[in-house]
């Protein structure tokens, strides 16, 4: 499948004028009017996002390091992977380094970036880095104030059954699955730079 973005002008929505509807800590919503292909127009609502990493953490054995985290929109404590919010001007590879220190105490010596995933392209322009990191030293925690959440560790296999009973269904976490499963078959290839 080729790059078809000059060929997509027939598809495209030009934004008329944006109205901010609501500003918080996390989620800034905005309200566009926009011309639609045809001519017509249209309202769009969605959420403009700093972005974020996730990292896929792997131990020298093979496990992974993974969170249960009680996520409150779903009400549900949820098995994924590290992740956080980019801050103002923070490279991103910065933000891996300092979510999964963080988040699980761990640091890692190796990093690879393995692509981008846009977990909600209907309402949100968030883009989600995934990274990989291997390496790993174990340390102390440093969670944020409110934030509580577990450190396990997992295989491969153990995830993917979870995912397979409904059990694991973040989607961050699900893609992080895939690039490992294509990354471990030799499918796809990973980059890998020292740590900083």
């Amino acid at each position: 499948m080729s790059d078809r973005q000059d060929g997509d002008a027939h598809l495209r929505e030009s934004p008329l004028d944006t109205e901010q509807v609501f500003a918080g800590r996390l989620l800034d919503v905005r309200r566009d009017h926009v011309r639609l292909p045809n001519g017509d127009t249209a309202t769009r609502e969605y959420i403009v996002h700093p972005g974020a990493v996730m990292i896929v953490p792997m131990l020298d054995d093979g496990r992974l390091v993974v969170e249960r985290q009680f996520r409150y929109p779903l009400a549900r404590v949820m098995l994924e992977f590290p992740a956080g919010k980019l801050e103002t001007g923070e490279p991103v590879l910065q933000c891996a380094i300092r979510e999964l220190a963080e988040e699980t105490g761990y640091r890692a010596a190796e990093w690879a970036r393995a692509g981008i995933l846009h977990n909600a392209i209907a309402y949100s322009n968030e883009g989600i880095e995934v990274w990989f990191a291997r390496g790993l030293t174990p340390g102390a925690q440093l969670l944020d104030d409110g934030e509580f959440l577990d450190v396990e560790t997992a295989t491969l296999d153990e995830l993917l059954a979870a995912a397979q009973r409904g059990d694991l269904t973040d989607a961050k976490t699900l893609i992080g699955l895939m690039w490992l499963q294509n990354w471990r078959s030799g499918r796809w290839t990973l980059e890998w730079q020292p740590a900083g």
